[in-house]
């Protein structure tokens, strides 16, 4: 089914809302402030069939961390078809003009939480992470060490670009985050701090703050409730520890601890016991959009020299499929497109493994996503791009 595509503007917004509400169940009561379009750093597109807004994504600008730098990056968000119009093929044209949008403005790779991985997987998007909520016995959190050099105390509005650094600090060092800063990070620090019972901040000996958690406390006094910890960092195994330690002091009014996090999570190691259970998971896929841009944008390791030629087949966008060489040296990539490269042939799923370093190419293989090369181009792509942990801690 062909409709027409087009980007939603203010006239759409209502319309949009309802929509989303249809599809998420959110908000569970009806807002009473007009729907507004005007979100910065947000861009919706929709198809229209006469009057009926019959489908609709939403393009977010972010940046990612990746080898240490930053690589300008589409989050998807907010896809939805009509009921009445599922099955009838509407997502392809949608993702096919808003995709295109995305590269044009400078966005070199994709992103997205799916709510089913088959139907993104046609684009060459891949599970690539998870977003993970686990469960902890209050109790098991009483008993980390409280390190004396650390104080903890409630943050302030002062204290909202420390706190950003901390997430900075530990950001840059993994591969897959969102930085939280630029266009769609916008948020004022009162606004930050309101929407949680506290945000904690651990600070050193100097006076620095080297660690912080955002939380929030829930109702009741039993067993049964549950205290959540929304964002928890630190730069050193004294900052977590006593940050654990201070939710362990909430043991005889909560039973259990919540805590956001991803991957393999640091915090995890001051845990006396084996408790951390997963109780929900959202995975994360990527895509790469624009294969030089992509490669030159993120970091590798800086005593790494390798020329890697690649090619690219079956990509969902007009364009990518073809031969690349890629050029890694001190640190920094640069890729360009050989019509005649020859070398290992990715498709544009395994691309999107291998660019986040979260699978092997013997693992690859396997799943029938690489193919050509030899075992010597594969340890090379290997350790090329792995190294570094592939983590994300923010939902959109």
């Amino acid at each position: 089914m062909s409709l027409p595509i087009r980007i939603l503007t203010e006239t759409d917004a209502e319309t949009s809302r309802r929509l989303s509400h249809e599809a998420f169940g959110a908000p569970r009561t009806p807002p009473t402030e007009p729907a507004t379009l005007t979100t910065v750093g947000q861009t919706q597109f929709g198809a229209y069939d006469g009057e009926v807004l019959a489908a609709r994504t939403i393009d977010r600008e972010f940046d990612s961390h990746f080898g240490g730098a930053l690589v300008p990056t589409s989050g998807i968000a907010g896809v939805t078809v009509v009921a009445e119009y599922r099955g009838r093929g509407l997502l392809t044209p949608l993702f096919d003009e808003m995709l295109e949008h995305a590269r044009r403005r400078g966005a070199v790779i994709s992103t997205l939480y799916p709510s089913a991985p088959r139907i993104y997987r046609r684009f060459g998007y891949e599970v690539v992470g998870d977003f993970f909520t686990v469960r902890v016995p209050t109790a098991v959190l009483s008993t980390v060490r409280a390190p004396g050099s650390i104080t903890l105390r409630r943050a302030t509005a002062e204290d909202h670009d420390s706190i950003k650094q901390v997430y900075d600090r530990w950001a840059s060092a993994q591969n897959g985050p969102l930085s939280r800063r630029g266009v769609s990070f916008q948020q004022p620090a009162a606004e930050f701090l309101a929407q949680y019972t506290g945000v904690t901040v651990a600070v050193d000996g100097s006076g620095t703050i080297i660690g912080y958690a955002c939380w929030n406390r829930g109702h009741g006094t039993s067993m049964d409730e549950t205290l959540s910890v929304l964002d928890l960092l630190a730069d050193s195994a004294d900052g977590y520890q006593a940050l654990l330690n201070m939710f362990g002091t909430f043991s005889s009014v909560t039973g259990h601890t919540s805590i956001d996090t991803s991957g393999d999570d640091p915090a995890r190691m001051f845990l006396p016991s084996l408790h951390w259970d997963v109780t929900h998971a959202s995975p994360y896929m990527l895509k790469v959009l624009d294969l030089p841009g992509a490669f030159a944008a993120r970091g590798y390791p800086s005593f790494i020299r390798a020329d890697l030629g690649f090619r690219l087949e079956g990509d969902f966008l007009a364009g990518n499929d073809g031969g690349y060489r890629l050029h890694v040296d001190a640190g920094s990539g640069e890729c360009v497109a050989r019509d005649d490269q020859q070398g290992p042939v990715f498709t544009a799923r395994g691309l999107a493994l291998v660019y986040a370093g979260v699978q092997s190419c013997a693992n690859l293989r396997t799943a029938g996503q690489l193919r050509g090369g030899t075992p010597e181009t594969d340890e090379l792509w290997d350790t090329v791009f792995g190294g570094r942990q592939l983590h994300i801690r923010n939902y959109f």
